[in-house]
């Protein structure tokens, strides 16, 4: 009998999770390493586009996904006002791309793809340095104190997928003279709360360096989030209800019922880093890159977490095992695959970004007028920006899933 490979993977976000799955598929023996002590996900909601949801048909996930989610309905683009610029129309968009956008809680993507992975894969509270990054002729290396291997020189793979996120240490390891994320001058806060009593479609609201956007969950809950410019590691006086009540207290249904109804505590503020510059590569030796730690986006096209799927179903695609593994090429392919992907969509995300976080009084108006004008040449020209994104289809034959052929009821 054949010995499996061994694939090291370190960090357990859903890009992480989901190449232990296909790799796991593969035939390779996964062992994922987190570094926090448990898989306790954020408290936000994440949107697959049908990009994502083909390559996690792949992995015989899509239907279970799609049976947790809230399809998107008909919304649009908004002033804070409350006026419409623009509307989408959800059926065009699923036309167009092959199926709709979803929505569903990160909490719920994360235990789909737990799941679907062995009783002991994933290793909490433990972190993984990658000593060697491997060749040909050897296997890669990492140390990983608290799993009884430190004494031992340490943990030996044949592939090391590093999903370690956007300040990756490994992606500074392999690349010591890359100059790593970027501020983007905005920040951003996400948040779940119950629905509030009056209905609402779903929106993204454009105001003069501010963005709000709600959209509802299957469950009854709204996933909303927000951003705004501001200066880099600066944190409200107060809170961050407090702070998100003085940026957009006065903006349009749902937004003040919203914030009336979640706790400080339970709202998520972060920075927003890109990685403008691409890497050179998204491996070397044995050791592959794989979602922010290759190429963090800003939110601005909602593919952040979309392009790590991909990224995993592409490298466990080129990652096969039979008749022999040979890392150089299957890295090398890996590479050619999504490098050109990613380096033109993180660009996209930072135009996108840029004019969504305008400020001055004439571009925001300027703005606004071109938003409503190409609003009234159909939805077709909008959808048109995610040609190229959402209708890409992974380099593998999905797994049939029951009931995808229709929307539920």
């Amino acid at each position: 009998m054949e010995q499996q490979h061994r694939a090291v993977i370190v960090g357990a976000g859903i890009g992480g999770l989901t190449a232990a799955v296909a790799l796991h598929r593969r035939g390779w023996q996964v062992t994922l390493l987190e570094r926090a002590t448990a898989l306790t996900p954020v408290g936000a909601g994440i949107a697959l586009a049908p990009n994502a949801q083909r390559a996690l048909d792949v992995i015989g996930l899509g239907h279970r996904v799609r049976a947790l989610s809230a399809w998107q309905g008909d919304g649009g683009l908004r002033t804070p006002g409350g006026r419409w610029l623009s509307r989408t129309d959800a059926g065009a968009a699923a036309a167009r791309f092959g199926g709709p956008l979803v929505l569903l809680h990160r909490a719920a993507l994360v235990d789909i793809l737990l799941s679907a992975l062995p009783e002991g894969v994933v290793r909490t509270g433990v972190t993984a340095t990658v000593t060697d990054p491997g060749d040909d002729q050897r296997p890669a290396r990492l140390t990983a104190p608290g799993t009884g291997t430190a004494d031992r020189g340490g943990i030996e793979a044949e592939l090391v997928v590093a999903a370690d996120g956007i300040h990756s240490e490994t992606r500074r390891t392999l690349f010591p003279g890359h100059p790593g994320p970027r501020y983007s001058g905005s920040t951003s806060w996400r948040l779940v709360v119950p629905a509030p009593a009056r209905p609402f479609a779903p929106h993204e609201t454009w105001g003069a360096g501010r963005l709000w956007g709600s959209q509802p969950l299957k469950d009854g809950r709204v996933y909303a989030y927000a951003m705004a410019v501001a200066p880099a590691s600066v944190h409200a006086p107060d809170d961050e209800r407090a702070e998100l009540l003085r940026l957009f207290g006065d903006w349009h249904h749902p937004v003040p019922e919203i914030l009336a109804g979640v706790a400080p505590d339970r709202i998520l503020r972060h920075d927003v880093h890109h990685l403008p510059d691409p890497l050179p590569a998204f491996h070397r030796g044995r050791v592959a890159l794989l979602g922010d730690a290759a190429h963090a986006m800003m939110p601005s096209l909602g593919q952040g977490g979309n392009q790590a799927v991909e990224d995993a179903v592409v490298l466990a695609h080129h990652a096969r095992t039979a008749p022999g593994f040979v890392p150089g090429r299957a890295l090398a392919a890996y590479t050619a695959d999504r490098l050109p992907r990613t380096t033109a969509i993180v660009r996209r995300a930072a135009r996108t970004g840029a004019i969504t976080m305008l400020s001055a009084r004439p571009a925001v108006a300027l703005r606004a007028a071109a938003v409503g004008a190409a609003s009234r040449f159909g939805p077709g020209l909008a959808l048109r920006g995610f040609d190229g994104i959402c209708d890409w289809n992974p380099p593998a034959d999905p797994v049939p899933s029951p009931g995808d052929a229709t929307r539920p009821a």
